[in-house]
């Protein structure tokens, strides 16, 4: 078995060599023009995605790459430091095969990507942008990946602009998280908080006062 996998892993490397060549020289300069198929253990979840996906969910998704394959690739961005493919988007269709033995029989251990050409310090705006436009990301996700961005040094209108957001949008995220370090750049107003909100940002206030 090990030996058969090897075998198709070095054929899949050549044919993914010649993909990339075609690919060069494609009119068409788009990420979906050059779909590679690698080893999951090259492919890593990335640590901040605010997508969320119900159980219920995963189970239609893995039946439907059981009965009709991969027909998405997982977005990722190379990092050539460590060698390894971070995943923008498509976490759940890699763990379909990360965790069931039939899909990942089936692919041999591999599993359908497209590179972005973006730096590793883009690839958390490049994933909200994903899940955004499907529609799928929770609060407790994008907040903490706001924060994170602004805790980085990135202004409130840099913020919008990578993630797709109107000012009034990225407010209300804001708003709803309590944390009040997301608000430094904002004017406070009283009205925009709940209780929980006021007994944070007190502490807050207290904490930085003493």
């Amino acid at each position: 078995m090990k030996l058969k996998r090897q075998f198709k892993l070095k054929t899949i490397k050549e044919i993914n060599e010649i993909k990339i060549a075609l690919h060069k020289e494609s009119p068409i300069q788009q990420p979906v023009d050059c779909v590679l198929w690698v080893p999951i253990e090259k492919v890593e979840p990335n640590d901040y995605n605010p997508n969320a996906v119900a159980t219920v969910e995963m189970g239609l998704l893995y039946k439907s790459i059981k009965k009709d394959g991969y027909t998405q690739p997982i977005v990722t961005i190379y990092d050539a430091d460590r060698d390894k493919y971070i995943i923008v988007d498509g976490f759940h269709r890699y763990y379909v095969c990360k965790t069931k033995k039939d899909i990942y029989e089936a692919n041999s251990g591999m599993v359908p990507i497209v590179i972005l050409k973006k730096s590793i310090s883009e690839r958390m705006a490049a994933t909200v942008r994903h899940n955004r436009a499907r529609g799928e990301h929770s609060i407790d996700g994008m907040s903490n990946l706001v924060f994170k961005m602004l805790d980085e040094g990135m202004s409130d209108a840099d913020v919008c602009n990578e993630l797709g957001m109107e000012p009034e949008e990225l407010l209300k995220l804001k708003h709803l998280t309590g944390f009040s370090k997301l608000f430094a750049n904002t004017e406070y107003k009283m009205a925009w908080e709940t209780k929980n909100q006021i007994i944070e940002r007190m502490k807050y206030e207290k904490a930085t006062k003493s």
